[in-house]
């Protein structure tokens, strides 16, 4: 069986596209797995899974344990807000106290940037990295690029948009890397005080008009404001956004062709996106969501097949 190229899964960054292209593969055979009548496979049954998330998250945390749990895992699930971290332990005491529970694997979400990769320096096990900041959420960009070659058969060649909150958004660093892997065009729209200033420097195309962005691309990827990371007021008002940066059924009748519509929640209805749009034939929401149960377990099984016993 093919190999991973790197021992832990930090970053789109970090890895290659023959590792992008064999996650994908492994998903194919996953996604066949949790659409059958028993959707359960002993492939981890010998495994056992931390979840430590120092960060909210629904989605991401339900994927990831029911990826865990499709593969037969054994798995441990931490919050950093009933966890000693309240009480002054440092990361690496927290984690290597949770290891010392011969835990092999442990998919981390936290605020800071570039802490999966310093745990990955620091612990004896592998690191999953569900989100770090505003840095890079590499599981997210996979489903979300294997989403796209489901529906249209192949990522190159395809002209993808990223709408909002550029800034303060890992899903779009990682997406960013992966679509332009995969050999997709991609273009990011937003208010100019929601792009940072090195984003051209990325190779990517900037627009501030939302409808010559959707006028150009094949896919819309929208991206909700995060006002948890805000620490500034970055436009107006909510209505203002709403207004420049929406997307709503009768802007995309107007254009002269059909485009798809990406999210990788949670979905501000009414923001970034209106219910008729998420709701839509022209939607893929929803694909994404089931995608990622397969490309988590894609992830785990290929990265705990390089555990040594």
């Amino acid at each position: 069986m093919a190999d991973l190229s790197v021992d832990h899964l930090l970053g789109i960054k970090n890895i290659t596209l023959a590792d992008i292209e064999l996650i994908f593969s492994t998903a194919d055979n996953f996604k066949e797995v949790i659409n059958r009548p028993i959707r359960k496979v002993p492939s981890l049954r010998d495994i056992t899974i931390a979840n430590l998330f120092f960060e909210n998250s629904t989605r991401t945390k339900l994927s990831f344990e029911l990826a865990e749990k499709r593969l037969s895992a054994d798995v441990i699930n931490f919050s950093s807000s009933s966890s000693s971290v309240t009480k002054g332990e440092t990361l690496i005491d927290t984690v290597n106290n949770i290891l010392a529970m011969k835990v092999d694997m442990v998919v981390m979400r936290h605020p800071n940037p570039g802490a999966a990769a310093f745990l990955s320096q620091n612990v004896n096990s592998r690191i999953v990295n569900a989100g770090d900041g505003t840095h890079e959420h590499p599981t997210q960009a996979l489903l979300d690029a294997y989403s796209i070659r489901e529906k249209f058969g192949e990522v190159a060649g395809k002209k993808i948009v990223i709408v909002g909150d550029i800034l303060h958004s890992r899903v779009a660093l990682s997406n960013i890397f992966c679509l332009q892997k995969l050999g997709a065009e991609v273009m990011v729209c937003g208010p100019t005080t929601l792009l940072p200033k090195y984003v051209k420097s990325l190779g990517v195309k900037v627009e501030t008009n939302l409808l010559k962005a959707l006028e150009w691309c094949d896919i819309a990827n929208m991206l909700r404001v995060q006002h948890e990371r805000q620490k500034l007021k970055y436009f107006p008002s909510i209505r203002e956004y709403a207004m420049q940066y929406g997307v709503t059924k009768e802007i995309l009748e107007s254009l002269d062709k059909e485009i798809t519509i990406m999210h990788p929640g949670p979905i501000n209805r009414g923001v970034e996106i209106t219910s008729d749009v998420a709701d839509s034939g022209q939607s893929i929401i929803l694909n994404q969501v089931e995608n990622g149960v397969a490309i988590r377990m894609a992830a785990l099984y290929l990265l705990a097949s390089k555990i040594s016993r």
